[in-house]
């Protein structure tokens, strides 16, 4: 490469043409290797394409404060709010004909991926682009739209077997905050100083500058629309120049040289730092989490090579299907079973409004509970959307329907009907609403024990005669 003391040099070299000639070669050559990169020819008569560094993690100065706050969030064991973003728009005005917008167009994207970063300590809802799923439940009110299964419902002359996805509402969270805003400031040159020296047209120069940008996002209650909290944030960015300048006659040639150096911090990664200290500082305040200890430890030397979800410590609360936390001593269903034995457990089984079928993630769950069966009783907690207020009639049939779905279910698992007891349903004359968790409510209970444990055990026939008593 070309060095300040080989330019120096120049004119000390004797005038002739075959030096200069060698000289100018030299020069190229090192150009060349300043800028050369890996290149690879992918087809016969194709140009080589170049080849640059891996795919990484896109880390921030902020992944270890992420990691932290995340930990003590998780650490309170309080059900995680469900927090989703709307527009964050750049506001600065910025542009430019040659390069575009100064400023990233997606703030929004860059917010979801911080709350992303807290790894599972607040639950994320989808709301910037739900085109997919309008479509899709488009498709199913439309009774278009189908899993490759055939699905039982109840009907006024009995069940009847669909290959259309039943759907009858109540699938979709709620969120609970959400969070606006926008980029607003972009100030270029807010401080800028440096010298350049010049003899007989040889000199040298040497600069800093900074600019900055302002963020100010705030958090929303999604259900009352009350501002919980405001917060605007402000990021510079430091930038250097140096460079070394040759312009002059040597002999009848003019030599026109420069060579030189400039860095600067990169914007965007900086108004993601900035958008990420943001969510904090707003999740902070709905969670009651002070996040001043995990502010103190941000990079400011140099970037971590760790994203924040690898940092995490300490457990997120148990997270069912439906969203919803799963406490210690609740019914436990699906989404929380990776793994874990379900003897001395209760154990969901949803069923969708109004239907008798088992879904997919049920019956990977009856796995389980088959195994969990041959150690010990597991009582089975049938539920349904608590939308659901049949007559006394229609409840029975369907409940029968459920307990008989299940029933089978398992027994096609090598557990024996006798091991399978329905230890509670409504009576008939009982016209309540037993909620179990949120939208949810109870319709039976059975006790799943494997062969040779436990006496015998009454038949569903009896215990609707019973009642369940």
């Amino acid at each position: 490469m070309i060095t300040f003391e080989s330019i120096r040099a120049l004119p000390r070299v004797k005038k002739t043409a075959a030096s200069r000639g060698l000289l100018a070669a030299a020069a190229v050559m090192s150009l060349a290797g300043c800028v050369t990169a890996p290149q690879q020819q992918m087809a016969p008569k194709e140009a080589p394409i170049v080849l640059g560094p891996a795919v990484r993690e896109n880390v921030t100065p902020m992944e270890a404060v992420l990691a932290c706050f995340g930990d003590h969030v998780a650490a309170t064991q309080r059900p995680p709010i469900v927090v989703t973003v709307g527009d964050v728009k750049d506001y600065t005005g910025k542009y430019s004909i040659n390069e575009g917008n100064a400023i990233t167009q997606g703030g929004a994207l860059m917010v979801y991926s911080a709350l992303g970063k807290l790894g599972g300590a607040v639950q994320v809802a989808e709301r910037f682009d739900p085109v997919i799923a309008e479509r899709e439940l488009g498709y199913a009110d439309r009774r278009q739209l189908g899993d490759g299964r055939t699905h039982q419902l109840a009907g006024p002359n009995g069940g009847q077997n669909v290959p259309w996805l039943p759907y009858f509402g109540g699938s979709i969270n709620k969120s609970d905050y959400f969070i606006v805003g926008g980029i607003t400031e972009l100030n270029y040159n807010i401080n800028s100083g440096g010298a350049e020296v010049a003899v007989n047209q040889v000199g040298v120069k040497a600069r800093t500058f900074s600019q900055s940008v302002g963020v100010d996002l705030r958090i929303v209650d999604t259900k009352t629309l009350m501002i919980i909290k405001t917060i605007s944030l402000t990021k510079q960015f430091n930038g250097y120049e140096v460079g070394f300048n040759v312009f002059r006659f040597f002999g009848s040639k003019l030599y026109d040289i420069d060579v030189g150096a400039k860095g600067q911090e990169p914007v965007q990664m900086g108004v993601r730092a900035a958008l990420e200290e943001g969510v904090v500082r707003l999740v902070a305040a709905v969670t009651k989490v002070d996040p001043d200890p995990c502010l103190g430890m941000r990079m400011f030397d140099q970037l971590p090579l760790v994203p924040a979800e690898k940092m995490r410590k300490v457990a997120n609360p148990l997270i069912d299907s439906a969203g919803a936390p799963v406490q210690q001593g609740e019914a436990v269903n699906a989404a929380s079973q990776t793994g874990a034995s379900l003897s001395g457990s209760s154990v969901q089984i949803p069923f969708e409004f109004g239907a008798a079928a088992l879904t997919g993630g049920t019956l990977n769950l009856l796995d389980q509970i088959a195994a969990a069966a041959a150690k010990g009783a597991t009582e089975v907690v049938l539920v349904a959307r608590d939308t659901e207020n049949w007559d006394a009639g229609k409840r029975d049939m369907l409940t029968d329907q459920r307990i008989g779905v299940v029933t089978s279910a398992l027994a096609s698992r090598g557990l024996a009907p006798g091991g399978i007891s329905v230890t509670w349903r409504p009576d008939k004359a009982d016209t309540s609403i037993h909620r179990d968790g949120p939208g949810l409510q109870e319709i039976a209970k059975l006790r799943v024990q494997g062969a040779g444990r436990g006496g015998p055990s009454r038949t569903v026939r009896e215990e609707n005669a019973t009642g369940g008593k």
